[in-house]
């Protein structure tokens, strides 16, 4: 896979339903949840199976347990060696694990520290009625009209992700969230779901300056072993100080995968192998110009139901 790149996709709702087998019978899983256990003090996979919402602090130091269990697995079945990795939204904090930028226990340490201050941040009066809305098939200059509707009644919304033509994700106070489906609606668009807590807004500086301040100076981060390309922009980070500052960028800057498509073309990447549990990135048309290998919990599943039946 000479010529892969590997991309950790950010999180979408996932559950213990969804997942669960795969964490319970799968070696390279289990020993990941061993050492994340070990990690945040208490046991992972118990916590999960009891976990009522999907953006829980276990929820999300499940998800990089997995993420980072399948590239295990791919490594060793598929032969992953890839030329870049990318890990947009909080699909970073396994691409900076993978990427040998910071220790696979630290990252499940800093998933867990950024959560309870999410959990501490969005439930103050202030933030608690802020979303992020998921919707695709949505004209730009409509968007656009939308958003300057809103501007007009002196209400706050802004764009959290570009991730291709009609595909967007936009915070905005929840009390304008019926109206804006309604328009999106209207549009010729289809709403697909709305994140609590939200992600990705200039609104959250705050947020961002807290986290530097606070939380990641307890982390050591390493130059990564091979580049990870910036989800806001498509610039190569190869520093361990340039990993530590997209992650605090990520927080504050919107998303646009179409800048992580072009560093990969420019780079000569003609595969990339989505690891992870994801119904998004794989299924983007930008995404699917590439061969697309996709590397899930389910994939290791069968993989391993096939070897029992040979």
């Amino acid at each position: 896979m000479s010529s892969t790149a590997v991309v950790f996709p950010g999180m979408g709702p996932s559950t213990f339903a969804d997942v669960g087998k795969f964490m319970i019978v799968n070696p390279f899983a289990k020993a990941r949840l061993a050492e994340a256990s070990e990690a945040v003090g208490y046991d992972v996979l118990t916590a999960f199976s009891r976990s009522e919402h999907v953006y829980t602090e276990v929820a999300q130091v499940a998800f990089v347990v997995n993420s980072i269990a399948v590239s295990d697995w791919a490594r060793e079945h598929l032969g992953l060696n890839p030329l870049l990795c990318a890990g947009p939204s909080n699909g970073l904090r396994a691409a900076t694990a993978f990427s040998g930028a910071l220790s696979f226990a630290d990252t499940v340490r800093l998933t867990a520290d950024l959560a309870a201050w999410e959990r501490e941040y969005f439930d103050r009066a202030e933030n608690a009625d802020i979303v992020t809305h998921s919707f695709v098939r949505t004209p730009g200059d409509a968007l656009a009209e939308m958003l300057a509707e809103l501007d007009e009644r002196g209400e706050w919304a802004e764009i959290s992700s570009y991730l291709e033509d009609g595909f967007f994700n936009v915070s905005l106070r929840e009390h304008n969230l019926d109206w804006f489906k309604q328009s999106i609606r209207d549009a010729g668009g289809y709403s697909m779901y709305t994140m609590r807590p939200p992600a990705h807004s200039s609104l959250f500086e705050p947020q961002r300056e807290h986290a530097a301040r606070e939380i990641y100076p307890k982390y050591t981060f390493a130059d990564p072993d091979l580049p990870l390309v910036a989800d806001h922009d498509g610039a190569l980070v190869t520093t361990g100080e340039g990993v530590r500052e997209l992650h605090l960028a990520g927080i504050v800057q919107p998303v646009r995968w179409d800048s992580v498509v072009g560093t990969l073309r420019q780079h000569g990447v003609e595969r990339v192998c989505v690891t992870g549990s994801d119904n998004l990135f794989r299924r983007l048309r930008s995404t699917k110009s590439f061969e697309v290998v996709a590397v899930d919990p389910d994939r290791a599943l069968k993989h391993r139901k096939s070897l029992v039946q040979r």
